[in-house]
């Protein structure tokens, strides 16, 4: 076997007709349905109801007013129940930019808030998104 390396256009000769598979990725073509990414189960789903009834509360027990005039719209797995992602809204009469600077100051407070309220051996973390209303 020879060391010399072959030129591209030494390949087009070893290669067949053009067909729709070609320029495509392998993985894609070889993926399996059970590896595809898992819609969110019953457990998760509990989960995120319990957080965003004890952030309700957290919220309200804030000394923050941005805080307080937030509410939550949605908790969902981002991208699994380790991590939860928080969609807050925030009245008209609030900046979006203070109540994401004041969610970011009371992280800690408000994962404890949680941890307390939720029976789990490790708290979630909690990536709190700022909506307009």
């Amino acid at each position: 076997m020879s060391r010399r390396r072959q030129k591209a256009d030494e390949f087009k000769t070893l290669a067949g007709d053009i067909s729709p598979e070609d320029g495509s990725d392998p993985k894609e073509f070889h993926a399996k349905p059970w590896n595809a990414p898992k819609q969110a189960g019953r457990k998760s789903q509990q989960l995120c109801r319990q957080v965003r009834d004890a952030l309700h509360s957290a919220f309200a027990a804030c000394s923050d007013p941005a805080i307080q005039a937030a509410g939550v719209v949605t908790v969902e797995p981002a991208p699994h129940s380790g991590r939860l992602r928080v969609l807050v809204s925030v009245p008209p009469d609030f900046d979006h930019r203070t109540v994401a600077d004041a969610l970011e100051r009371a992280a800690g407070f408000l994962r404890s808030e949680v941890a307390s309220a939720i029976s789990r051996r490790y708290a979630p973390e909690l990536v709190f998104e700022v909506v307009p209303s």
